[in-house]
């Protein structure tokens, strides 16, 4: 059975931002969930579908090798489809079922866990390499300013000796509850939000917020063959998360800067050459550079007419899943000789008559060629 397209799953457009796509697997999750849809198996297949597609567009790696490569993609990185509920991605059903309602601790029965501290942000940055060094590869060093854990705090943001109190306004349970008639609806401690915890004593560097900005210098490998426009991701090089939590990913985007002889087009380079008329017409070797420092020989055989394109296989760009190179296109141009001196006119001549070309003689050739066709 043909997969459906992620987008269309969600019912998104392809550039719909990730608070968007969050919403509407959420919006989907909650209207196909099992628990909801007993003994429907189209909902639940539904409901499955939403969390395949979500998985993939809710994380920014998998997003950008599906948006270039689709389905093939993904299975190229190991990726199979949904395989079981995720409960990061949709979290405690209940939970949201009380925010959509407006009940929540229903009864007072239902415990709710506080919230495990954030992960760090993501960062992301742009860097420009040479056509060279796209194909070669390169290894690059960046700066970047983000926020690191305190290192006098250690991430903690209490002040040394130390550590953290109750909340007072919720009493630790990280949640104030509000009588609604039947209902006991509770809602997020504004003071804590959610920690249950408050710090009496900040750290002074920090001032307990368990980061820092601090200006930092990082390699970054840039792989042979990359392209325009990719993406590279580096784990753990974002902002550090709260509360000493993993730090996010730091995403590199890649500018290739434009070659003053090659073109590229996917992982095929383009090129032009001049060649004089001589060459042309009795045939020559021409040296064309190369990307990787070596040269290389292109026989130009006898009778070259301009604008002839030569190909050279294999002379191209890696390509970066395959490893397999690109071709090299090389276009002759002829170059006319200007300003002739006396014995290279004579010799011109000399050339005219022996191919039985009358150099005063009016062509009407190309005009007839015109009038036949029009006609």
């Amino acid at each position: 059975m043909t997969k459906r397209d992620y987008y269309e799953v969600l019912g998104v457009v392809r550039t719909a931002p990730a608070d968007e796509i969050k919403r509407a697997y959420r919006q989907l999750a909650l209207k196909y969930h099992p628990d909801r849809n007993p003994g429907d198996g189209g909902a639940e297949e539904k409901f499955k579908e939403a969390a395949e597609a979500y998985s993939v567009l809710g994380d920014l790696e998998k997003r950008t090798t599906y948006d270039r490569f689709g389905f093939d993609g993904l299975r190229g990185e190991g990726f199979s489809g949904f395989s079981g509920f995720d409960a990061s991605i949709f979290g405690d059903f209940e939970d949201i079922l009380g925010s959509l309602f407006g009940f929540g601790d229903v009864f007072g029965t239902r415990s709710r866990r506080r919230p495990s501290p954030q992960r760090g942000r993501d960062l992301a940055l742009e860097i420009e390499v040479s056509l060279e060094e796209a194909a070669s590869g390169v290894e690059k060093e960046i700066s970047l300013s983000r926020a690191d854990h305190c290192p006098e705090c250690r991430g903690s943001g209490l002040a040394p000796g130390t550590k953290k109190a109750e909340c007072p306004t919720c009493g630790g349970r990280g949640q104030l509850r509000y009588q609604q008639g039947f209902f006991a609806v509770s809602r997020t401690c504004s003071h804590c939000h959610g920690a249950g915890e408050v710090i009496p004593s900040p750290c002074r560097n920090c001032h307990g917020s368990g980061r820092v900005k601090q200006k930092q210098k990082i390699s970054v490998r840039v792989p042979a063959g990359v392209a325009e426009g990719s993406r590279l991701r580096i784990g753990g090089q974002g902002e550090a998360g709260e509360a000493g939590a993993s730090p996010g990913d730091l995403y590199v985007m890649i500018r290739v800067a434009k070659h003053r002889f090659f073109e590229r087009e996917e992982n095929h380079l383009f090129c032009q050459v001049s060649i004089s008329f001589s060459q042309a017409a009795l045939g020559a070797s021409i040296e064309i550079p190369g990307l990787d420092q070596e040269s290389e020989v292109l026989k130009v055989p006898a009778g070259t007419q301009p604008g002839a394109v030569f190909r050279l296989k294999g002379r191209g760009i890696k390509d970066l899943p395959s490893h397999r190179r690109g071709d090299m296109f090389v276009k002759v141009q002829v170059k006319t000789p200007e300003n002739p001196n006396k014995e290279e006119k004579a010799l011109l001549r000399r050339l005219s008559e022996l191919r039985g070309e009358d150099l005063d003689h009016i062509d009407r050739s190309v005009v007839e060629k015109l009038r036949n066709f029009t006609h």
